[in-house]
């Protein structure tokens, strides 16, 4: 499952999953819809493509190709080349279209998350060593540092990017 950035109030104006599911239709085959919004679909070497926006306003897609012996069948046969070029294509303009970023945007957005996901875990670090070595920190202390430790290890095992105050908070806290 990808996640991807999706640029503000696109959702809305696209008219959430029905409007994605609508623009999925463009470019995949024999799409299906369920009763949550969530499409699915294929096209080329694509053997399935799946997403939705999801509770946090990302672009979640789910997408199966062709591997193997399979995709070189699938490339030497007759416009396969051709075939798998277009799925390519198609792949690129859909997200494109969803996420209202271009690639390079796309992949800038995707490193600052990782970024913020780097930076609290090495605060995370840095605060349980401070707390391991120092001895003149106060119980309460300690105590508000270990909270914030666990909020921002929630936040990074539910895939939210934590905000740079939350970690310059523990940070300066210790």
């Amino acid at each position: 499952m990808e996640r991807f950035a999706v640029k503000r109030g696109l959702e809305k104006k696209m008219g959430g999953n029905a409007g994605l599911a609508k623009l999925a239709a463009q470019y995949f085959t024999d799409l299906q819809v369920d009763a949550n919004g969530v499409f699915s679909g294929h096209f080329g070497i694509m053997t399935s493509i799946s997403g939705e926006f999801d509770s946090d306003g990302k672009l979640a897609l789910d997408v199966a190709q062709l591997k193997g012996s399979d995709l070189s069948a699938f490339l030497n046969a007759e416009g396969g080349r051709e075939q798998a070029m277009e799925s390519r294509k198609r792949y690129s303009s859909f997200l494109d279209e969803a996420t209202g970023y271009t690639p390079k945007q796309r992949g800038d957005k995707a490193k600052e998350e990782a970024k913020k996901f780097s930076k609290a875990r090495s605060a995370i670090k840095m605060a349980h060593k401070t707390i391991e070595m120092s001895t003149s920190l106060t119980q309460d202390t300690i105590d508000t540092a270990h909270s914030m430790i666990a909020e921002l290890e929630a936040m990074i095992e539910a895939g939210t990017p934590p905000s740079e105050g939350k970690v310059k908070k523990l940070n300066d806290l210790l």
